[in-house]
């Protein structure tokens, strides 16, 4: 895959678990990092079950890439919570 393909399925991934994990997006760039992040854990927890990773611009790899971003934003919510104690 180009870089622009893994920029927009990153970017759509990185949205659609931000909208799943917090009910609204965490802005564009973070919502990037972490869909490309995601990619990349959706895809070695996918290879781990013994099923493929991304495997291009398809729905399936959103599929991939959204599972692991949500993986990556629960972590991150949990490191970098806002609630006061």
């Amino acid at each position: 895959m180009s870089i622009l393909a893994w920029l927009l399925l990153g970017l759509i991934a990185g949205f659609i678990a931000s909208k799943i994990v917090n009910r609204s997006g965490s802005g564009l760039l973070l919502d990037i990092v972490l869909g490309i992040v995601g990619a990349f854990v959706g895809g070695w927890l996918f290879n781990q079950f013994g099923n493929s990773g991304v495997s291009g611009f398809n729905l399936y790899s959103l599929l991939v890439a959204t599972i692991g971003a949500i993986v990556v934003l629960a972590i991150y919510h949990l490191i970098f919570s806002r609630r006061a104690l």
